[in-house]
């Protein structure tokens, strides 16, 4: 395998699609994400978001095209073996060990990493005062509130070290304060040199977030580019935002 350059991109996607018998859940999906930058994967429910990180991860394999991930193919890696490479990522519905206390959740994530208990159990530690959650260390995770859980997922994934974090709707439902600290929370992340792809609908908060846009529609890229230009493709507005957007 080739060692990647300076100029490759973090991660490829080369013609992916992934098919579930006669259903196709991506098509042909190709993009690039430079390191460093924070990518939307935006589009409607069913588009086919939630899909494609879970072929970057390595939950499902695609049954046609290549994922490049530091200039080396991992398509066949199991989500373990990419997880140690530098992939990490959070969940739609938050899952944390709910019998466990917080920093033995983070701890999980930080064993990616290291062998030994104590130095996982440091990484845990570092992390949670990061994600602002270092006064809830010992508090059982199921007693968490929502916007805690959606954190303690972020740290978890973070204390695997990764190099790209997928970020599976992190700001949704939050209120408004709640999601203004998640957001401070991405860019505090992005500014430690993490690269960042997030799917997200509240579109008011991610637009100004990320550098740049990918809208997925039916499985397939729709649109992409800066999110001051695909706010205003006439095929994100009729497939996504809706005419009332038009409007505005």
């Amino acid at each position: 395998m080739s060692s990647p350059v300076a100029t490759d991109p973090l991660l490829r996607i080369d013609h992916v699609t992934l098919r579930f018998g006669g259903l196709v859940a991506n098509a042909d999906v190709s993009l690039e994400v430079p390191e460093g930058q924070i990518l939307g994967l935006l589009g409607p429910n069913g588009a086919g978001k939630s899909t494609l990180f879970n072929l970057i991860s390595g939950t499902y394999r695609p049954s046609e095209g290549r994922i490049i991930f530091r200039g080396q193919d991992i398509t066949g890696l199991s989500a373990p073996e990419r997880c140690r490479r530098g992939i990490a990522r959070t969940f739609q519905v938050p899952r944390s060990f709910d019998s466990m206390n917080v920093v033995e959740n983070v701890i999980v994530g930080g064993f990616a990493r290291h062998a030994s208990a104590a130095a996982a159990r440091r990484v845990a530690l570092e992390t949670l005062d990061f994600a602002g959650l270092a006064h809830r260390a010992e508090a059982v995770a199921g007693e968490l509130t929502p916007p805690e859980k959606r954190r303690l997922e972020v740290a978890r994934a973070l204390a695997t070290g990764p190099r790209l974090l997928l970020l599976d709707e992190v700001l949704t439902g939050l209120t408004p304060s709640e999601a203004k600290a998640g957001v401070e929370l991405i860019r505090k992340v992005a500014a430690t040199g993490v690269t960042v792809i997030m799917v997200e609908h509240v579109m008011e908060v991610v637009m100004p977030l990320v550098d740049r846009a990918v809208v997925l529609h039916l499985g397939r890229v729709l649109a992409e580019g800066h999110p001051t230009e695909v706010v205003r493709h006439e095929g994100v507005i009729t497939a996504y935002l809706g005419e009332r957007h038009r409007a505005a």
